[in-house]
């Protein structure tokens, strides 16, 4: 009888330590800003291996067959898309686009190492199609891809790019930033033609130090990092300058070391810093900073050398199981880090649907904290 009434303390307490440790402790809610303010962001989760995404292996196959028991990983991914339940990256260590596939939880790669192969891709654009178009750096083409991941054809004779660092597509022209012509050049997506180029080295409205990302809005704009101007710049669809985002500085809404950007389906510019390591929001129309969240440092949420940031509206069901019950997302903002423990972030912008919060005013926004001084 003793022995029994002893089994069951055991076990009672057994069950008490395995409720209050590890995975069976649920992790405070991290949002922007933080509560008691109106929150708009949350941060979800991070991941860098398999085993981050859920994929289980056991350690003594792992041991038998030599693999890493974390399974697959991302080095440092440079710029990410999307499909419906896959992400793709460019990853600078592996030289190779990896796919992350969101059902199973396997990190793998493209595998057509003839024509499609690739040397340095930077930049990645995913069409409605489900085509992929990879500028190339060392190749000094884009090289597309199609739904099945096939490789279809590059773009790019000789001496038609210098250093194409990024491209996106818009109706029938493919639009390609080339760092070192200090250009967006234009082709026409049939022929492969340079049909336009647009910018030219200077710091005037409308021209280019340094270039190295593109976006393209809803309604054909386009947005381009013009770095070593610490600045977004803004076209209309002919190439027409229209406005600036941004300027060279600590100051809220200022650039040390601009990167990946995005636009959300609310028009909202999203800008990530690999200076102030931070991402900065930014109100279409005035220009205007919103509000910056996350930070450098180890914790949950914060940054390492951010790189690419990139709006998803394709795969929320497969985060929605990290977002707080009194917060209804909208969409995903997907951030990736070169260095540190996790290389890929994901936060969910949203509405907060709880217990009605009391109305605060938000402090002004402080400079961003990294000990940088000046631009670099």
């Amino acid at each position: 009888m003793k022995i029994s009434k002893l089994l069951v303390v055991l076990l009672l307490s057994l069950g008490l330590l395995s409720a209050c440790g590890g995975k069976g402790q649920k992790q405070e809610s991290i949002f922007y800003p933080p509560l008691p303010l109106q929150p708009r962001l949350q941060f979800l989760t991070s991941f860098t291996t398999e085993k981050d995404l859920g994929k289980t292996g056991g350690a003594l196959t792992g041991f038998i067959l030599g693999e890493n028991p974390a399974g697959r990983y991302v080095a440092r991914p440079h710029d990410i898309s999307s499909v419906k339940g896959k992400f793709y990256m460019t990853d600078r260590t592996f030289k190779e686009i990896v796919t992350v596939d969101l059902e199973t939880g396997t990190i793998d790669y493209l595998r057509d190492k003839r024509a499609g192969s690739t040397a340095s891709p930077f930049g990645l654009y995913i069409d409605d199609k489900n085509y992929k178009y990879v500028s190339d750096a060392d190749r000094k083409q884009i090289l597309l891809y199609d739904q099945n991941d096939t490789f279809v054809r590059a773009y790019g004779e000789k001496d038609q790019f210098e250093k194409p660092m990024d491209v996106a597509v818009f109706g029938d022209k493919i639009y390609v930033v080339d760092m070192e012509a200090f250009a967006v050049v234009v082709l026409d997506k049939t022929s492969g033609k340079t049909i336009q180029v647009i910018g030219g080295r200077g710091g005037d409205p409308g021209r280019f130090d340094r270039p190295t990302h593109i976006k393209i809005d809803t309604a054909g704009n386009l947005y381009v990092n013009d770095s070593f101007n610490f600045r977004i710049q803004k076209f209309d669809p002919t190439g027409k300058y229209l406005k600036e985002f941004g300027f060279p500085g600590v100051a809220p809404g200022g650039f040390g070391r601009p990167k990946g950007m995005d636009v959300s389906p609310d028009g909202h510019l999203y800008v990530v810093d690999a200076a102030f390591e931070n991402i900065q929001v930014f109100d279409p129309e005035t220009t205007t900073l919103l509000m910056p969240f996350a930070k450098l440092g180890g914790a949950p949420g914060n940054l390492a050398l951010p790189s690419a940031l990139y709006i998803d509206t394709k795969n929320m069901e497969y985060f929605q199981k990290y977002a707080d019950p009194d917060f209804k997302l909208r969409y995903l903002v997907v951030v990736s880090n070169l260095v540190g423990k996790y290389k890929v972030n994901v936060y969910g912008f949203g509405d907060w649907i709880g217990e009605k919060l009391p109305e605060m005013t938000p402090p002004p926004a402080a400079p961003p904290k990294s000990g940088v001084d000046a631009p670099k």
